[in-house]
């Protein structure tokens, strides 16, 4: 099967990956900022989110742990930075610990999310921005690509949940 979701790089520092979704950009940009949404689809095929709370607001963040089927936790945050709703948000996206700190080590990006109406459809388009190429790759390598194309396909799942 072939991925809905498009993957690229426009830059050596850069991911940029472009999604359509069924509905309107309303309704998608809550799917996007409000905790009793994204508890329900973030995360790849498998992963539910327990940890799940969201401040949406300039200098507010979006705090959450994913956990695997065998109970493994991942964290992260993103610290949200300009909002134009419903178009468009940023953030600065961190790995952390279960307590929300920082993981040492990790990349951080940067990124902006818009939401763009066409014909009944929403096209979601993401770019994360890297400090340098090897942060940039270091999140290939951990399996962005797979993992946000299933966390993706969940979030058409549950808007297709919706509407019945």
């Amino acid at each position: 099967m072939t991925s809905k979701t498009e993957f690229s790089r426009p830059s050596a520092t850069e991911i940029k990956v472009v999604r359509r979704f069924a509905g309107d950009r309303n309704t998608l940009w809550a799917m996007w900022t409000r905790a009793e949404h994204l508890r329900n689809w973030w995360g790849p095929k498998g992963f539910t989110t327990p940890v799940c709370e969201v401040d949406f607001r300039p200098g507010g963040s979006w705090f959450y742990c994913m956990q695997d089927p065998e109970g493994q936790r991942y964290c992260g945050k993103m610290i949200y930075g300009e909002i134009d709703a419903p178009r468009r948000f940023t953030a600065v996206e961190l790995f952390t610990d279960e307590e929300g700190n920082p993981a040492e080590g990790m990349p951080e990006g940067r990124v902006v999310l818009e939401f763009e109406e066409a014909g009944g459809e929403t096209i979601l388009t993401n770019i994360s921005r890297y400090n340098n190429q090897e942060a940039r790759d270091r999140i290939i390598e951990m399996g962005v690509e797979a993992g946000l194309s299933q966390t993706l396909d969940r979030l058409d799942e549950y808007l297709a949940s919706l509407a019945k």
